[in-house]
């Protein structure tokens, strides 16, 4: 067998050959072509001492605001303009150096954390003995000694193990979250291996796929080479693989593992690869305002230009006595000279364009998102864990969701599965507590009964149980402590108990048990059970054929004590029952469907009797298959296909997975927030309805519409869907006179395929339809989805007309492309792995914290960032629009206005503001509604603000031009100056901006008082300083005296408080008349809330030092 049906394989590009202990075949054997591969050194660093600063340079100048800035900068070296290069140059090195500094920080213990893995002890076996080296220094072909507790150091292929069977027992908690001891199978041919010598004596090669990400796949062979005989081949699969970051748990030691993909060649690292950046609503408003404010920059400039040479055309006015022309600029082309005050006048305007607001954005996001990993109520006390933040770049998403795509098992229910009942050829059997073995009948009246069953039924009886204790992946585990943890004692001795990486396993073997057939244990490929009478019994495991998630089922091959060959399968009942060729079908499957209704997860198990010929034509399909190394899982599936069949049908199983605390809810709640949850589960419609009901998706008032298999099987596609589409429309058009219909709508993944089938006839417009009817239904249920159908939903919805923003949440590895997929994703820390949370933009304990984390803190930073965005371009133009060719403002205060004058308020607002309190927004969903689809960044929005910025600009300038035209002041008859006017301008301008941000202030604390008036009394401190002293570093100090000179001023003191009351004047009339004659839901909130009162959560890490917060 394994000559022929490699050939033509060895030469496959995509494979690779390993050679154990770097050993050259024997002569006559393959060519010996020694290949390079990666030493085993991780690297999870960005950058090098040698490439930090250009690498960083030209990542950060991609962002066209730093660029834009870093152009200016340049043109003010160049050219001779109104302000000093230090006026961009200074921010932009500022904005440059923190990030730089944050991001080589965050790299530096990137490369320590590497450093500590890479020189971690690994025990190498070379030359019959085991030397220590460390882990950077594997190679591919090394033989490694792993002992119990130690990590994996790279992937390695399981030789020998100290366990007499071959196995060794792994937990890959690190990679996929499972905490469950899974158990990885040696090479037959070298699990007899017990000492480094025999490792060492070990000839033979490996032939394996190129490194790939899925953490579950492997396809390989190796060749042992023995005296003078052909090599012996034997398939490798997942189950001989060891990946690097698991852990090796209850094995005292495994000798003669062998290392195939090293350092970022391991699975685990290729898991690790960056995913598709994703980018939030807020800022794509960002870089459309942006961009009109780069319009109005541009404009500004062409206008002054162009006003410019309209003044100067006149001959007396060309070349006033004060700024007499050069010679070099008389002679100077007219447009080059238009040009160079085109670039002056951009320079002289370019702080309209804030690039601070990135750094306080940046900022905002990141200390931000501490409020969700410090929230106490978002803590379980079961895991031990809280929310965890693993990009902080959509906080403000989480106030903008309009569709929840939720998994059902483990994410809606909890995953912990409680065996109830099965079924056996129409007889029902339910445990009973307390006596054990003993079972219910499910006949008129449900008596306990002693008597077994004779016959026919009594042989299916026991094949059913049988089939439950052989067919499975669970583990028994005896001994009295597992990794520390004292489990399964009774009566001061240890007791069996199960482990499998599948809750519903554990959940049926241990019903097997309670109905009298106990699963002992498998030793030496026999798997051992406890019959009904105290009777042991051996079954051969001869053949395991895996569960996936396209059969939908699993089966094994046993060969009992008399020589009998068994297959027992189980499965769903949609993969069941197509295959059966005998049995008591429809009492089953009428038992199987009301399971379903009840809300129970249901199995069907059957069994087929195979001939000794039937046996071997089967084993060789499946080694034929195994021993592939391309196509491997495509010739398994067809290898499945060939031996389950022709069942027969012995009954069914019901498992119950109770709801998650808080479910219905949490849900209930989100459907208040205007939110549409999309249920996308891959379990049979009955079941997954019957959930939705006690979780409140769908009530007992619902309209069910059905769009599944067996609907269009009756009528067509297109049939169906118009005449939902009627449905729904009719009903939306009689809505305005009479109450509205709640619809909900139930489609299955084969008719949802049909719908998106790409070349079908008129598809595009079944989509329309499809999507025309959704968005009438409050809640859509899909059942029967395979995990790329799921991804394909969020996809569909994200693409419609509206755009909306989307959120996917999950626990589970089937769940992941959805949760990449949707606008936010979120995953579960569940039963089913880590793979979703690891996958995550955010991380939650359980279903039930989705509700704080989208009303309170979703709701949250989205009021505070739209403020934060709106804030900073209101105040950059009120700051430009009083600007002429002559500078205003002195250099220091236009360089520090943005970074120190007025940035640490809206710092702090966007980071504790609370416009209503937590409890009122947890009480009252419907406030989320208010925000919904970016309302606060909206065109009028922007227009308002800008409106509000321009006014001021203009009060700011011209009140305070006219009040002092042709007017003393001092007592010396001094009238004011250029500076001293710019001076009560930009004192009038500061002072606004920062009490306009102090009258939008809800929330008071003390760290509020502090800072706002604290950044004005810096103001002015500063401004005395900087006009009070004579600096030496200065060539020439134009601010001496001047803002003392002001001071003294009566009328500047009344200028100054008339021009900032006359400026806020507007925000507070438009806030009243508002308030008065159409508020909005929150601010009727606001308006019956009690006084607010300062609540420690909200004071920051400042006042907190503890690691979590209630907040």
């Amino acid at each position: 067998i394994q000559c022929e049906v490699c050939v033509g394989e060895e030469n496959w590009v995509d494979s690779r050959t390993i050679y154990i202990g770097h050993k050259e075949p024997p002569p006559g054997a393959e060519a010996y072509i020694p290949q390079r591969y990666p030493d085993n050194r991780i690297v999870s660093s960005k950058y090098t001492f040698w490439n930090f600063i250009p690498k960083n340079l030209f990542e950060q100048f991609r962002r066209i605001a730093n660029f834009y800035f870093l152009v200016i900068f340049l043109v003010q070296l160049i050219i001779d303009t109104p302000t000093s290069p230090v006026t961009s140059g200074l921010p932009l090195f500022f904005v440059i150096t923190v990030t730089a500094i944050k991001q080589g920080y965050e790299d530096w213990l990137r490369h320590k954390a590497d450093c500590s893995i890479n020189e971690c002890p690994v025990d190498v076996v070379q030359q019959g003995k085991v030397v220590r080296t460390q882990s950077h220094k594997l190679r591919v072909g090394d033989v490694v000694m792993v002992r119990e507790d130690e990590t994996f150091p790279c992937d390695l292929i399981f030789l020998s193990s100290s366990r007499h069977d071959g196995t060794c027992y792994v937990t890959t908690a690190s990679l996929d979250g499972e905490s469950s001891h899974k158990t990885y199978y040696a090479v037959p041919d070298t699990m007899a291996f017990t000492t480094e010598q025999e490792v060492d004596s070990l000839h033979a090669t490996i032939e394996c796929e190129q490194p790939q990400p899925d953490l579950y796949k492997f396809v390989g062979r190796i060749n042992i080479y023995k005296d003078r005989e052909e090599p012996v081949a034997r398939p490798l699969g997942a189950e001989n693989l060891l990946l690097r970051g698991a852990t090796l748990k209850n094995t005292q030691h495994i000798y003669g593992t062998v290392a195939i993909y090293t350092g970022m060649e391991t699975k685990m690292a290729l898991n690790y690869q960056s995913k598709s950046q994703k980018r939030s609503a807020v800022e794509k408003s960002m870089n459309a305002f942006l961009i009109v404010y780069l319009c109005i920059l541009i404009s500004k400039a062409v206008i002054n230009t162009v006003l410019k040479y309209a003044w100067q055309w006149s001959p007396d006015r060309d070349e006033p006595w004060y700024n007499h022309r050069t010679e070099i600029e008389r002679q100077r082309h007219v447009v080059i000279r238009a040009f160079t005050d085109f670039l002056a006048f951009m320079v002289l305007f370019n702080y309209i364009i804030p690039v601070s607001m990135y750094v306080t954005v940046e900022m905002q996001k990141f200390l931000g998102s501490y409020f969700i990993a410090w929230d106490e109520e978002m803590f379980d006390e079961e895991l031990g864990e809280g929310a965890q933040v693993n990009t902080s770049d959509l906080n403000e998403e989480l106030g903008q969701v309009e569709y929840v795509f939720t998994d059902k098992t483990g994410t809606l229910t909890e995953n912990n599965m409680e065996f109830i009942e099965c079924c056996v050829d129409g007889n029902v059997y339910i445990p009973h507590a307390i006596c054990n073995g003993q079972i219910l009948s499910a006949a008129s009246s449900i008596d306990m009964i002693d008597s077994s069953p004779g016959g026919y039924r009594r042989e299916h009886e026991d094949l059913f149980f049988r089939a439950l204790c052989l067919c499975h992946t669970v583990q028994v585990k005896e001994e009295e402590t597992v990794d520390g943890i004292k489990r399964g004692i009774h009566q001061g001795r240890p007791t069996s108990f199960y482990i499998s990486s599948s809750p519903d396993e554990v959940a049926l073997v241990e019903g097997m048990k309670r109905l009298g057939y106990t699963y002992l244990r498998l030793k030496d490929s026999y798997m051992e059970i406890l019959n009904k009478d105290d009777e042991i019994e051996r079954f051969e495991l001869l053949h395991v054929l895996n569960f996936d998630s396209v059969r939908r089922r699993m089966s094994v091959i046993v060969k009992s004590s008399s020589g009998e060959y068994l297959l027992f399968c189980k499965g769903a009942d949609s993969s069941i029952f197509p295959r059966v060729v005998s049995g008591k079908v429809e009492q089953v499957k009428a038992r199987v469907e009301q399971n379903a209704v009840e809300g129970l997860r249901t199995l069907c198990v059957a069994y087929r009797r195979l001939s000794p010929s039937e046996y071997e034509e089967a084993c060789h399909l499946l080694t034929k298959a195994k021993l592939a190394l391309q196509d491997r899982e495509q010739r398994l599936a067809q290898a499945y296909d060939i031996i389950e069949r022709d069942f027969v049908l012995l009954g069914a199983t019901a498992v119950e997975d109770r709801l998650q605390e808080k479910a219905a809810d949490t849900i209930e709640s989100l459907h208040k927030a205007g939110m549409k949850v999309w249920v996308l589960t891959g379990d049979k419609m009955e079941t997954a309805a019957a959930t939705c009901y006690a979780s409140k998706l769908f009530r007992r008032s619902t309209q069910i519409l059905e769009l599944t298999k067996k609907r269009t099987e009756e009528q067509s596609l297109h049939d169906v869907l118009f005449e939902l589409s009627r449905t729904v429309l009719r009903q939306h058009c009689f809505s305005c006179s009479f109450d509205c219909l709640d619809f909900g709508l139930i489609i299955d993944g084969a008719t949802l395929s049909a719908i998106l089938k790409p070349n079908q006839e008129g598809s595009g417009n079944y989509r329309e339809i499809f999507l025309e009817i959704c968005r009438n239904c409050s809640a859509v249920l899909c059942c029967r989805m395979a995990p790329l159908q799921k991804a394909q939903v969020v996809k569909l919805i994200k693409a419609s007309k509206e755009h909306p923003i989307t959120l996917a949440i999950g626990d589970g590895a089937n769940d992941v492309s959805m949760i990449l997929e949707a606008h936010v994703g979120i995953g579960i820390m569940g039963k089913e792995g880590r793979q979703a949370a690891r996958n995550s933009d955010y991380a939650i304990p359980k279903f039930k914290h989705l509700k704080k984390m989208l009303l309170v803190h979703g709701h949250y930073y989205y009021i505070r960032i739209a403020e934060l965005v709106q804030y900073f371009f209101y105040k950059v133009l009120e700051e430009q629009l009083v600007y002429s060719t002559l500078p205003l403002y002195d250099t220091a205060y236009l360089t520090l206005y943005n970074i120190s004058f007025t940035s640490l308020p809206i710092l702090l607002y966007s980071l504790v503001e609370q416009h209503v309190t937590m409890e009122t927004l947890k009480r009252e969903p419907s406030l989320y509604r208010d925000i919904a689809k970016n309302s606060l960044l909206r065109w009028p929005v922007f227009l308002y603000w800008t409106c509000l910025g321009v006014f001021d600009a203009v009060v700011f300038f011209f009140g305070a031009y006219f009040l002092f035209d042709n007017t003393t002041f001092t007592s010396n008859g001094q009238m004011f100056g250029n500076w001293t006017f710019g001076t009560l301008v930009f004192t009038v301008l500061v002072f606004t901006v920062t009490l306009k941000l102090a009258l939008d202030t809800h929330h008071w604390t003390w760290i509020n008082h502090f800072v706002i008036w604290g950044s004005l009394l810096f103001y002015v401190i500063f401004s005395l300083l900087w006009g009070g002293i004579i600096w030496p570093f200065l060539n020439y100090q134009r601010m001496y005296y001047v803002f003392m000179q002001m001071l003294s001023s009566g009328p500047a003191w009344l200028s100054i408080i008339l021009l900032i009351t006359v400026s806020l004047l507007p925000d507070v009339i438009k806030k009243v008349l508002c308030r008065a004659i159409c508020p909005t839901a929150t601010e009727r909130a606001q308006s019956n809330r009690p006084c607010l009162t300062v609540e420690p959560s909200t004071i920051f890490m400042l006042s907190q030092s503890s690691s979590r917060m209630s907040f």
